[in-house]
């Protein structure tokens, strides 16, 4: 559905090291960020510094380093793991003669790939423009100063003038189009909640399994796959849990470090069922062992769209490849805060269904609660008889 040709692109990847703990694990999700942008990884280039070159962000001896693996693989593009200024972008593809990605571009790039719903669509342009608005003088640097001549004489404005207004045009259009898909969006969001219904949000790192439980608990068939980001738009499904009747179950985009703040703020509108759902379940791929990073960075997350407070329940998720059984884990006051499962073997999905039955009769009871408002006092209690002394 979502492959490109198998002749993709042939990348080299950069990754320099600032000092980072985890720069393996960073080399690892460029590869694969650009495998699902449909590109092959011929060669990686790293280095170390001890800050970003102004002018390439890698130095002039690493830039001669990648031009000759350029040469020697026959690379196409480069791709930064790492987020350049528009300068530093122009600079690199004039010494390189080719083009140059950086982080921020290859993750619009797959968010354009898998965008499948009209909303999906809007959100990923209004980044994309965003995006390019600080980079226009790339492709314009020439027209910068019309100077006359024939097909130069222009009408007092020039083209990087034209592009920038005719951008800005669009951005407010694609703005205006998202606010009323939002409130939309908003008025069903409501009446969900008016109802005693659960309302739950599978948050989680990129690739953690989310969309694959979301299809173990419902058989809704959303598209699951082995890359990042196979899921954009968020679905919601209603699922009927023993001991708890139904609950509105729905998916969300997966998160990433380092997520381009256009990103953030384009998704905001589908963001928002994590924050307006009861209770989150942080789905984490317990196989990696960069959890603990890939959990900072979706509370991180989570907090830009003011979906901190909300209650999570982490799910243990892929404990098939690894040593772990399924099981439920408490705190001090007895609450579920950790449960262990397989969503692709089906281990602990009853414990799962279980913890949402409980998170489901605990919103009734407190629903009913709130309904039914303070006892009456009694006036022949003999604790407010006025006459005790």
């Amino acid at each position: 559905m979502f492959e490109r040709p198998a002749s993709g692109e042939r990348a080299v990847i950069v990754q320099l090291d600032f000092g980072d703990a985890d720069i393996e694990d960073r080399i690892e999700e460029v590869r694969l960020l650009t495998e699902s942008a449909g590109g092959i990884v011929v060669a990686e280039v790293r280095g170390r510094r001890h800050s970003p070159d102004p002018k390439t962000y890698a130095g002039k001896g690493k830039v001669d380093e990648v031009a000759a693996m350029l040469a020697a693989t026959d690379g196409q593009l480069v791709i930064f793991n790492h987020e350049l200024s528009p300068a530093q972008q122009r600079n690199l593809e004039r010494e390189l003669k080719c083009r140059v990605v950086d982080r921020t571009s290859l993750i619009l790039d797959i968010f354009a790939l898998r965008a499948a719903s009209a909303e999906g669509k809007l959100q990923v342009e209004l980044a994309q423009l965003e995006h390019l608005s600080t980079r226009l003088v790339r492709g314009w640097t020439h027209l910068e100063r019309q100077r006359g001549g024939i097909g130069m004489r222009g009408p007092g404005e020039t083209q990087l003038e034209t592009d920038r207004r005719l951008l800005g045009n669009r951005v407010k259009l694609l703005k205006e189009r998202l606010a009323r898909l939002n409130r939309q969006r908003g008025v069903q969001r409501k009446a969900r909640m008016r109802g005693d219904v659960l309302n739950v949000s599978l948050v989680g790192y990129t690739n953690a399994g989310k969309s694959t439980l979301f299809n173990a608990l419902t058989h809704a068939g959303v598209y699951a796959a082995d890359r990042l980001f196979a899921t954009l738009d968020t679905t919601s499904r209603k699922l009927w849990v023993e001991g708890g009747g139904n609950i509105v179950l729905s998916d969300t985009v997966g998160f990433i470090r380092d997520l381009p703040h256009s990103l953030v703020d384009a998704f905001h509108a589908t963001l928002e069922a994590a924050g307006d759902a009861d209770i989150l379940l942080h789905v984490v791929d317990s196989a990696s062992h960069a959890r603990d990073e890939q959990m900072l960075e979706v509370d991180k997350v989570l907090d830009e769209i003011g979906a901190g407070t909300v209650p999570q329940v982490v799910v243990w998720n892929k404990i098939d490849l690894t040593e772990a059984g399924p099981g439920v884990e408490r705190d001090e006051y007895g609450n579920i805060r950790r449960v262990r499962i397989s969503a692709r073997s089906g281990q602990g999905l009853e414990l799962l269904r279980e913890t949402l039955a409980e998170y489901a009769r605990a919103k009734s009871d407190a629903r009913r609660k709130a309904q039914d408002g303070p006892a009456p006092l009694n006036p022949y209690d003999s604790t407010l008889d006025s006459r005790q002394t």
